[in-house]
């Protein structure tokens, strides 16, 4: 039997994990135990500073007695729980997952999903081509479709959104995960600048009115760009690297440091590349931000280099 100490002062809770007996402290997800014994689950729309939307339905596991499968970053284990995670059913329900999205979005740049795609076997390019690029999806009216015929797959490309100097917004690559959402929303922030409009395949994440960043509530505190896991929201520096060809993620040094704006703390993550910082990240360990920063900390260290080609 393996025993799982997650850190938390509550009574353990017996389960069976791909026929393993497992102890996991009560108020565990399932997702949860099978990171604590080694046993890997894709998730895509999991964040483990935010509570778990269900979105992606990637990490969907099967539980004896259930049904239909079930998202296991949401659920909480309970005393003689059987959970299997790699089954054909499981293993069926994510390729498809994988083909839907990989047909519709760019993943050219999540973490993890072309791995995920070779192992599940996801053809996604069994949809067709995929569709061009539109600039109106903002305009749409809510509702109206037009059929498809089928000769292409249906996509959400659109021209990235460059209309401030700190961040840019590839709504080509978002899989509608709410993670910046709920960061931007009542779970951290509470600036309320984004949330999602339109229906159905015409759903994507806007600003109210579709108006323009700079003219939104938002503060620019990038913590929606700290939690997107695919891209789709990104630092100006990383968009305008990865266009010329110069971002390298194998060439970068991490050093956390303490933000010196102000005397709260926040932890700071540089990423530097060939000796300039390229971006911010904050750890979410930290017990003072947990990944979160404010404009300053996210984005105040142009004064510390400037880029060669930089006016």
């Amino acid at each position: 039997m393996t025993i799982v100490d997650l850190g938390l002062p509550r009574r353990l809770v017996d389960i069976t994990l791909d026929g393993e007996q497992v102890s996991v402290a009560e108020g565990s997800t399932v997702l949860d135990a099978c990171a604590a014994v080694g046993t890997e689950v894709p998730t895509l729309c999991y964040g483990d500073t935010l509570r778990p939307r269900n979105a992606c339905r990637v990490c969907v596991v099967e539980v004896e007695g259930s049904r239909t499968l079930v998202p296991s970053c949401s659920r909480e284990v309970t005393p003689g729980m059987v959970v299997r995670t790699d089954t054909e059913r499981t293993r069926h329900s994510r390729k498809l997952v994988l083909e839907l999205l990989a047909s519709s979005v760019d993943l050219s740049t999540t973490p993890g999903v072309d791995g995920w795609i070779e192992d599940y076997q996801a053809r996604p390019e069994r949809f067709g081509p995929p569709e061009p690029s539109a600039d109106d999806r903002d305009q749409r009216p809510p509702g109206e479709h037009e059929p498809p015929d089928g000769s292409v797959a249906a996509t959400v490309a659109q021209p990235a959104a460059v209309d401030n100097d700190l961040y840019v917004r590839d709504y080509g690559k978002c899989i509608l995960c709410y993670k910046c959402v709920d960061a931007c929303g009542e779970q951290w922030q509470n600036s309320f600048a984004i949330t999602v409009a339109g229906r159905g395949f015409d759903a994507r994440i806007s600003t109210e009115f579709a108006a323009p960043l700079p003219d939104s509530a938002c503060v620019y505190c990038g913590n929606c760009i700290e939690v997107c896991p695919t891209g789709a929201l990104s630092f100006k520096t990383e968009y305008d690297m990865r266009a010329e060809g110069s971002w390298d993620e194998s060439r970068q040094q991490r050093t956390t440091t303490v933000c010196t704006f102000c005397g709260v703390g926040c932890n700071l993550t540089l990423h530097t590349q060939d000796n300039e910082i390229v971006r911010v990240t904050s750890p979410h360990e930290s017990s003072v931000g947990h990944g979160n920063l404010c404009i300053k900390g996210r984005f105040g260290w142009q004064h510390v280099g400037r880029r060669k080609d930089s006016p």
